[in-house]
């Protein structure tokens, strides 16, 4: 029985032989939301007639999107959400413990073999501890919350094999950008890309998220990389709860296989106003910015804040730049301010941010006016999308935007 790893997760999760192309009512690992679109759902799960949760401990909410709360709504939702946890007995991360899915992560929610389901487009983040997983909108997440289970159609398969070391001050999200740019913003609908080969066995499972969070931007269903026993060390510091690696078979019928080789990469930079729109950073460098972000559930992680610090160490931002940074977690923050890393990015003139989602999704802190640049570590670029619609927000990775914080202008971190 010749299978892709989303194709046997899905069979599991269903009790039936899942095939790409099959529809399947599975039975959910675990639910996941942020304070966005939580309530949402639990409204949604009440007007089908449900008042309580299938199973509170598969539930996880977290306060990361507008928290602080910054408008009364959004401290009304919060006190909602509270209310309910209190009743239902799900598990809820307040204000300040980090965006969702670095704390779903962080906790050990994310295992191999799981199908797990979030409110939140960037959930297929945990398909790089080799679980499904995906997003889903607010009355399917309302269901899942009623019942246990979802329908899907399972993915066929894009097999992304990338080989060779990156380069110096290269580094994962460089790594997803030029994909992204190879594929296309639709070019991978509703399909598993399933990311393999030599140098994905080198990433730290911080760089192995930031390439499956970024799978949506392809239109994929989830991002997938096989457990390994860099995945089994990292959760069993986290989890007691079982470790059952997935993996495709060696004879596995993919869609098509993307080859890549990481050694000929340079730093890449997605341009407004399409992440697909991707060129390397010598044929953008010299743009002008007037604010640069480092955080989300992109690039958040303390690998990230200490890739920022490395180059930052002992030098000042330009003075007409305004450098956000905010923690994925409250663990990344302490950790980050035991390691000295904080000291150096404030003493350079960063502003550090509550850890959360901060200025990523442009409803909370670090609106853009009409007119500025922003350059952001985060993981899209729309129009509107960090504040004003007259602004450009251009995507790149932690090395890119420290560089480019001290001259005022898109900058090659390489030359620093």
């Amino acid at each position: 029985m010749e299978m892709t790893v989303a194709e046997r997760i899905l069979s599991r999760a269903s009790g039936v032989e899942a095939r790409a192309g099959d529809y399947v009512e599975a039975e959910v690992d675990a639910a996941l939301m942020p304070d966005l679109t939580a309530l949402l759902a639990f409204r949604a799960m009440k007007e089908m007639g449900y008042e309580r949760v299938w199973d509170p401990d598969r539930v996880i909410v977290v306060l990361d999107h507008s928290a602080p709360a910054s408008t009364l709504r959004a401290a009304s939702i919060h006190r909602e959400l509270r209310e309910l946890a209190s009743t239902q007995g799900f598990h809820l991360y307040d204000v300040g413990e980090g965006v969702c899915h670095q704390v779903f992560a962080e906790e050990g929610y994310a295992r191999p073999g799981m199908l797990i389901v979030g409110a939140d487009s960037h959930t297929c983040t945990h398909g790089a501890f080799g679980a499904f997983a995906t997003g889903v909108g607010s009355t399917d997440m309302g269901a899942v919350l009623a019942t246990g289970r979802i329908w899907l159609r399972v993915p066929e398969t894009i097999k992304i094999k990338v080989r060779g070391k990156l380069p110096e001050r290269v580094s994962a999200k460089d790594l997803i950008l030029h994909i992204v740019g190879l594929i296309g913003s639709d070019g991978a609908n509703y399909k598993a890309l399933e990311f393999g080969g030599e140098t994905i066995k080198t990433l730290s499972m911080g760089s192995r998220m930031t390439l499956c969070n970024m799978a949506i931007e392809m239109g994929a269903k989830t991002g997938i990389i096989e457990a390994d026993e860099r995945t089994i060390t990292y959760l069993q510091q986290r989890s007691s709860g079982p470790m059952e690696p997935v993996r495709s078979d060696s004879d596995a019928e993919y869609l098509k296989t993307i080859e890549v080789d990481a050694s000929e990469l340079e730093p890449q930079v997605a341009c407004p106003h399409s992440v697909d729109n991707v060129k390397p950073v010598g044929e953008v460098e010299g743009k002008g910015i007037d604010q640069v972000v480092i955080g989300s559930c992109t690039n958040g992680r303390l690998e990230d804040l200490e890739a920022a610090a490395e180059i930052l160490r002992g030098r000042r931002i330009y003075r007409d730049v305004r450098l956000l940074v905010a923690p994925a977690s409250r663990r990344v923050y302490i950790e980050a301010l035991r390691r000295g890393v904080i000291d150096i990015l404030m003493e350079a003139g960063a502003t550090i941010l509550s850890p959360g989602c901060g200025p990523c999704f442009g409803g909370h802190v670090g609106l853009l006016a009409p007119g500025e640049v922003s350059l952001s570590t985060t993981n899209r670029n729309f129009k509107g999308r960090q504040g004003s619609p007259e602004a450009e927000v251009y995507l790149c990775s932690p090395e890119t935007a420290a560089a480019s914080a001290l001259r005022g202008e898109i900058t090659d971190p390489r030359g620093i």
